[in-house]
């Protein structure tokens, strides 16, 4: 019977559609530390109080790409060159959405606007990158490596989610509301397209790697056509309401070190 966890299964049992796994999350996660990072460095004079929780939040994704490698490592892998069509983050960018990476690569300090466009870009990105590292980890959170790298990185997904809500209500506050819920929709409305057509390159690729038969492959195609269908009648209305977090500060302190994989 075809579930998420016999199809996440069947992916990790086999070297090269684990080590294709591996190397799209790490890519993404790299991809996403290097664009914390730049921001902290960009951060407008008024909002400096910032700096180290986006720092905390590139450090944390630095550490989940780190956490991918080593994975890959510890069974003899070595990372693949992603396929562009699985690139999450790159193809957000194409979309517009988030801060262009010109506006990254320069040294002119962002305005409060780039900073808000940062955090709802973060908050529905977060949203889904929760989401999935809570399914991985309600499968394999007893597994001896997988399970201790996806307790670690769900709890820190967990963490920049509850900062995005925190944050964006403290810019909602200051007068910024409109802003954030249009960007917040834009951002969302953007993002389950993506989604889609990444879940689907990714599933081309696995399934090529798998030898899956075509009836399994048009399942599970059809499978992401209807989580499209369902988020774009209503279900994005998730990733854009804010509310208070139970986690206060959550990136308030240093990231925690990545675990070993010997």
């Amino acid at each position: 019977m075809l579930s998420a966890k016999s199809l996440f299964q069947e992916i990790l049992d086999n070297d090269e559609s684990f080590r294709l796994f591996c190397s799209i999350a790490a890519s993404g996660e790299s991809q996403g530390g290097w664009e914390n990072a730049r921001i902290a460095a960009l951060v407008p004079p008024g909002e400096r109080e910032l700096v180290p929780k986006i720092a905390r939040h590139g450090a944390d994704e630095d550490k989940h790409g780190r956490i991918f490698n080593a994975l890959m490592k510890k069974r003899g892998l070595a990372p693949v060159e992603v396929p562009s069509d699985t690139d999450y983050t790159m193809l957000l960018e194409r979309h517009g959405i988030g801060l262009a990476h010109d506006k990254l690569k320069s040294d002119e300090p962002l305005s409060v606007q780039d900073i808000v466009t940062y955090l709802a870009h973060s908050r529905v990105t977060e949203q889904r990158a929760s989401e999935q590292m809570e399914l991985l980890r309600k499968h394999f959170a007893d597994d001896p490596d997988l399970g201790r790298a996806v307790k670690m990185i769900s709890n820190d997904e967990d963490n920049h989610l509850a900062y995005c809500h925190e944050e964006l209500l403290r810019f909602a506050y200051a007068g910024h509301g409109p802003d954030i819920q249009r960007t917040l929709r834009e951002c969302a409305l953007a993002e389950i397209r993506v989604y889609r057509d990444v879940s689907l390159a990714v599933m081309a690729h696995m399934g090529r790697i798998l030898d899956w038969p075509l009836a399994k492959s048009a399942t599970l195609a059809a499978g992401i056509h209807a989580v499209y269908a369902y988020e774009r009648a209503g279900g994005w209305r998730r990733m854009v309401s804010l509310r208070t977090p139970e986690r206060r500060d959550a990136l308030g302190g240093p990231a925690a070190a990545a675990p070993e994989f010997a």
